[in-house]
């Protein structure tokens, strides 16, 4: 049975990284004023229009892949690794439904509070497990890895360099959201940086299609199933790809 296992990122090679990389910056981000932000957008108290708009994107996007799991009849017993996992917004069903899930996420307060949420369950959940740590620390082998809204904090390079990795460790199955590069989103995301706000403290990084899918084929992977959530503050792809 795979399990999350945790490896430290204290190497002299990792010591030697830029200390304002964008790793930094969103571990750093998702550990204070970004975690109180997030974490009551992916609750259920009140937020402000904009704040609405995104939790009701977010969970679209968990309800669309839970759906394409429930329909294939085979959750209860399957391993998955929900890679970046916030406050368990994916994880905690995943686990009720009977899958075993190993949950991480780079920040260690989105992880806390993702347990904390699944002791909430009526229930113990045993077949749910935590880590904090960076995703390409994650080891281990998972007949799915699921990896939803991460990628809009990798640049090009980096995030194939992720996809690659998430790809060694997914034995059958692989599902990536990203924010899509189009025209019409670039002009967006341009008019919003005119506006800088005090949570807007992370780079946001989108990813045309192609490049991910291509990505995804050089790792052994084809695209199998395809969705887009589109509300009018949250935009994001999912591509769920089975190996070839």
């Amino acid at each position: 049975m795979s399990k999350c296992l945790i490896v430290g990122n204290n190497s002299a090679a990792g010591r030697q990284m830029n200390l304002v990389d964008d790793k930094t910056i969103v571990r750093q981000y998702f550990n204070s004023t970004g975690f109180d932000r997030w974490q009551r957008i992916y609750g259920d108290g009140k937020v402000n229009k904009v704040q609405l708009d995104i939790r009701t994107g977010h969970q679209q996007t968990v309800d669309t892949v839970l759906g394409w799991l429930e329909a294939d009849g085979n959750l209860r017993g399957l391993s998955v690794c929900d890679a970046g996992c916030g406050v368990g917004s994916l994880s905690i069903p995943l686990a009720e439904a009977g899958a075993i899930v190993c949950a991480s996420d780079i920040s260690e307060k989105m992880v806390a509070e993702a347990y904390d949420r699944s002791t909430a369950v009526p229930g113990k959940l045993y077949n749910i497990s935590f880590a904090a740590q960076d995703l390409e620390a994650l080891t281990g082998k998972f007949d799915t890895v699921i990896c939803l809204d991460v990628l809009i904090h990798y640049p090009q390079d980096k995030a194939a360099e992720m996809i690659a990795h998430l790809s060694s460790i997914a034995q059958s199955r692989l599902i990536l959201s990203f924010a899509p590069k189009t025209l019409a989103l670039t002009a967006l995301k341009k008019f919003g940086e005119l506006f800088p706000g005090p949570s807007k403290t992370t780079r946001a990084y989108q990813h045309r299609e192609a490049d991910i899918i291509k990505i995804l084929e050089s790792n052994g992977f084809v695209v199998k199933r395809t969705a887009m959530t589109s509300t009018s503050f949250y935009y994001s792809r999912l591509l769920e790809a089975v190996r070839k």
